[in-house]
């Protein structure tokens, strides 16, 4: 069954008002390459924009607050946790971004997290983009998730 189209075939938001709030929590992350010259910059804080891994936070955070408003169907959350963790790899000259979402609701946080990832993501692309315009975004993707009626999910 499509739950988001209607009995007519008409695009609609799901009806959670009769699920039961349950513990949820995702986990999601992606990666950014690029050339040594702009890792560096980034790892040594002297990037031309700023403090770059801390704007990418923010902006993690920030999306993921806002994906109702991004994402055309998902439900307005009251998040309870929201986590970002920025790991560089000097030898591939990239960086991982990871976001872990939580909260006791009727539907999951998944999008939240991917959301989140991805603005991180991005923001990185854009403090950096004067050093580097060949970067690369990949692997976005769902880690895990917990709760709810499907359980959970390990990629």
């Amino acid at each position: 069954m499509l739950t988001h189209l209607d009995s007519q075939g008409q695009v609609r938001m799901v009806d959670v008002s009769s699920k039961a709030p349950t513990a949820r929590v995702a986990v999601a992350e992606g990666m950014i390459s690029m050339n040594e010259g702009a890792f560096a910059a980034i790892i040594k804080g002297n990037a031309p924009k700023g403090d770059v891994l801390s704007c990418a936070r923010i902006a993690a955070i920030q999306a993921s607050k806002r994906t109702s408003e991004l994402i055309p169907l998902c439900h307005p959350l009251y998040l309870s946790k929201v986590e970002v963790s920025l790991v560089a790899d000097e030898i591939n000259h990239s960086f991982t971004l990871s976001c872990t979402t939580a909260t006791v609701g009727p539907t999951g946080v998944e999008m939240e997290a991917l959301t989140a990832v991805s603005v991180g993501l991005l923001t990185i692309y854009d403090m950096a983009k004067a050093m580097d315009r060949g970067m690369h975004i990949t692997n976005i993707h769902l880690v895990c998730k917990d709760g709810g009626k499907s359980g959970e999910f390990h990629a």
